[in-house]
């Protein structure tokens, strides 16, 4: 009996430091985002550049996922149920901006392929008001799996089912294995796509690296470190729709909630923190801003925080 309890107690306690150890990510890295995203709107030329103004949607696009995400994470870690509807909701947010983070790197990597294999039509392709234009088709493709999912769910239930209360995950959504397949078979078509454009770019742009020379050849290395960046990254998001598989083949309940806890930091989270690597630390005028913003917060909260010790 004393052993029975002392295993409740020590399963407890770990589940209770795993969700601590994730707020403490989630936290991170959405205090990274905003002091990013506060650096973008704080300089006039990040607004008008293609690349910084894609960079400022995907940062947004994974604070808006990791906040989401958190919260049906701990409405899962305590059982909390919540109406349908709301979970509804919840969910179009998270399918959306799921799929919104890898959409925009593809775009982004396309943005590079033009900077150095069309620099004479970058400025024309590259616009601000193109990029604008561009980040509505950007968040019409990444709604695509959704209305999918949500049309085959919407044909498939009763309106008593929507005020009905459930533990919020996706699976509610899936009433027919082959709704399941279904979503399956968009995301994976979907993201092979823009594995074909991240690798086909990243030939053209090996190619002009061979024939570049001085300043070009630099430009177009770094370039190519950009795209295998993303295509990393991509692959990242691409593993995410092979976790609930993994999952699903576990039977033991101890070793799926451990293999679960993993799959969200390593699949989730870490993709979210490279994000700011590749364009917030690498970009030499975005990095020169950061620092200079950076500065300025950490001195005002340290004044802040003096004269409230004094005060």
């Amino acid at each position: 009996m004393a052993t029975n309890n002392s295993l409740v107690n020590g399963n407890f306690l770990q589940r209770k430091l795993k969700l601590i150890i994730v707020q403490i990510l989630v936290m991170f890295f959405l205090c990274i985002n905003v002091l990013l995203i506060l650096t973008f709107f704080k300089k006039e030329c990040f607004h008008t550049t293609a690349r910084y103004i894609l960079f400022a949607v995907s940062l947004l696009s994974d604070s808006l996922l990791l906040f989401t995400s958190d919260v049906l994470l701990i409405l899962l870690h305590f059982n909390i149920t919540i109406p349908v509807w709301v979970c509804i909701i919840i969910s179009v947010l998270v399918m959306l901006y799921l799929t919104v983070t890898p959409v925009t790197l593809t775009v982004m990597t396309l943005e590079r392929y033009v900077a150095i294999c069309m620099p004479l039509r970058h400025g024309e392709l590259c616009s601000t008001r193109r990029t604008m234009h561009c980040i509505l088709i950007i968040h019409g493709l990444s709604s695509i799996p959704g209305i999918i999912i949500f049309s085959t769910f919407f044909a498939s239930v009763s309106l008593s089912f929507y005020k009905q209360y459930h533990i919020c995950a996706v699976e509610i959504f899936i009433i027919e294995i082959w709704q399941k397949h279904l979503r399956t078979a968009t995301y994976q078509i979907q993201f092979l796509i823009m594995c074909f454009i991240i690798v086909l770019c990243y030939i053209k742009i090996l190619k002009i690296a061979k024939a570049a020379s001085g300043e070009n050849k630099k430009l177009t290395r770094k370039g190519l470190s950009t795209v295998v960046l993303h295509g990393f990254q991509l692959l990242l998001c691409l593993i995410q729709l092979w976790c609930p598989f993994i999952e699903a083949a576990i039977l033991n309940f101890s070793v799926y909630e451990n293999i679960r806890y993993v799959n969200y930091i390593m699949f989730y989270l870490a993709p979210k923190c490279l994000n700011p690597l590749i364009y917030g630390l690498r970009d030499e005028c975005f990095f020169s801003a950061l620092k200079k913003y950076a500065s300025f917060v950490i001195n005002a909260s340290a004044r802040t925080m003096i004269k409230c010790i004094i005060g």
